[in-house]
């Protein structure tokens, strides 16, 4: 390892940016868990950061090892030193910087082409704009083994720090069209023969009574307010989970997974 002892290194400097956001093809993985979960997947790494502390286990140098086959670039920080690059009030003492995945309507069309059995559900995201919902639909997502993720502009961005957490490493593994433009993905739905169904609470017809046994492109849109009527017109089928007790709504992540694992069963 290579020893970090100043905060004003440079290398801390671009480690900083990339947390905060600040440079578009790297991304920023903090802890024991999720860094492990960089093995699952095909990531490409350029750094690893660990404190001092989190390096006296001999677990968590196994750990540092097996990702550290991916890079050569692994780093030692003072714990004070670790905690100014860190996300988290109580950060578990390792960071692993990678480049960030491919993204675009290929990756999700690789997938669906892939795809013999006539059924996939790809998922469309718009203008879902809490990280931490995010990450939890992707996690679900990888869950019930979705073909793919679609977010529109104006959605929180799917590898920043916080939906990263969130999604427990799903996004490094699952294929992601990002930025997309809402009428541009309905209309390439079509082209694909994918059924667009959305959640409306609004409506009467339920998440079970749907033929979910095709392919699919599954909607959901904002926390605050859905998708508007010029979008909804847009949709094949809209439908609803029922409540009781007058409850009004549930969380998108919890609404999502619903829907999903419906969407999915045998």
């Amino acid at each position: 390892m290579k020893e970090i002892t100043s905060r004003d290194n440079k290398h801390l400097k671009i480690v900083r940016k990339i947390r905060d956001g600040q440079i578009e093809n790297a991304i920023f993985i903090e802890g024991k868990r999720l860094a492990s979960e960089v093995l699952r997947s095909n990531l490409k790494l350029s750094e690893i950061y660990v404190s001092e502390s989190f390096a006296v286990s001999e677990l968590n140098k196994v750990l540092t090892g097996q990702i550290g086959s991916k890079t050569n670039e692994i780093f030692l920080l003072p714990d004070k030193i670790f905690n100014s690059i860190a996300d988290t009030k109580n950060s578990q003492g390792i960071i692993v910087i990678g480049e960030k995945p491919e993204t675009g309507k290929s990756e999700i069309e690789s997938t669906l082409d892939k795809n013999i059995s006539g059924k996939s559900i790809t998922v469309l995201l718009h203008e879902i704009n809490n990280p931490s919902n995010l990450g939890a639909i992707l996690r679900t997502a990888e869950a019930v083994g979705v073909a793919g993720i679609i977010t529109t502009t104006k959605s929180a961005d799917i590898y920043s720090a916080k939906a990263l957490r969130s999604s427990m490493g799903a996004s490094l593994r699952l294929a992601v069209w990002e930025n997309a433009d809402f009428d541009s993905v309905i209309n390439w739905a079509k082209t694909k023969n994918l059924a667009t169904i959305c959640a409306d609470a609004n409506l009467t017809k339920k998440y079970t009574d749907v033929e979910w046994k095709r392919n699919c492109l599954l909607i959901f849109g904002s926390e605050a307010h859905g998708l508007s009527r010029n979008e909804l017109c847009l949709i094949d089928e809209i439908i609803y989970i029922p409540m009781q007790n007058d409850v009004e709504s549930l969380n998108l992540a919890v609404a999502c997974g619903i829907i999903l694992f419906e969407a999915t069963k045998d």
